[in-house]
């Protein structure tokens, strides 16, 4: 991968990290619930959750490109359109209402990691999202392992780190959120409609 689609990548993933996904939230509650440290955990879950949702991606992206030279054009297209719609629903998406109140009996860490791992390897969504995502960045010129071993490794390294400072600042930015309503929701959703439109027209020369 060139280091100015790397970047870009890095960009994008660092944008789509503040988007609330069900990992995300679940992390928020586990933070304000557990603690930081105790959430790391659930991080850790999810981290590997979206390893291996990553790879299931980029086996079938890589099956594509071999059946069709043209095919990383068309999915290109098409990712760009999902993550535009996908952009719609976010917007249109109530606010966010997280219920963490109270703190029962201490929770293993192997439960929460099951959590976290669970969480996001049950949304359907995840597949289809880095199924749309992921192509925007591959070059077919160049060895696919590669490639997915550094975006599965930027995005997890990016989403952890992120889940992290939410697990640290839960208290803080749990009511910061649901104060934000739909204007949050409304930025997150214009960020995923602007890279829809952008990113299949913008790397063709990579």
């Amino acid at each position: 991968m060139a280091l100015s689609t790397w970047l870009l990548y890095l960009v994008a993933a660092l944008g789509l990290s503040v988007t609330p996904g069900p990992n995300s939230l679940l992390v928020l509650t586990h933070g304000a619930l557990h603690g930081h440290r105790r959430t790391l955990f659930t991080a850790a879950g999810g981290a590997l959750g979206f390893t291996t949702l990553i790879a299931m991606s980029m086996l079938g992206i890589g099956a594509l490109l071999q059946a069709s030279a043209g095919a990383l054009a068309v999915l290109k297209v098409l990712g760009g359109l999902y993550l535009v719609w996908l952009g719609v629903q976010i917007w249109r998406a109530p606010p966010i209402r997280l219920q963490a109140e109270g703190v029962g009996a201490p929770v293993r860490g192997r439960a929460l990691f099951r959590q976290g791992l669970l969480t996001a390897l049950s949304n359907p969504k995840a597949l289809l999202f880095y199924g749309a995502f992921l192509p925007q960045f591959i070059d077919p010129a160049r060895d696919l392992l590669s490639q997915f071993v550094v975006m599965a490794g930027t995005f997890v390294a990016v989403e952890f780190v992120f889940e992290w400072g939410l697990a640290l600042l839960a208290h803080r930015i749990r009511p910061a959120l649901e104060r934000a309503g739909r204007r949050f929701n409304r930025a997150c959703g214009g960020l995923f409609v602007a890279m829809g439109l952008a990113l299949p027209f913008g790397l063709r020369g990579q």
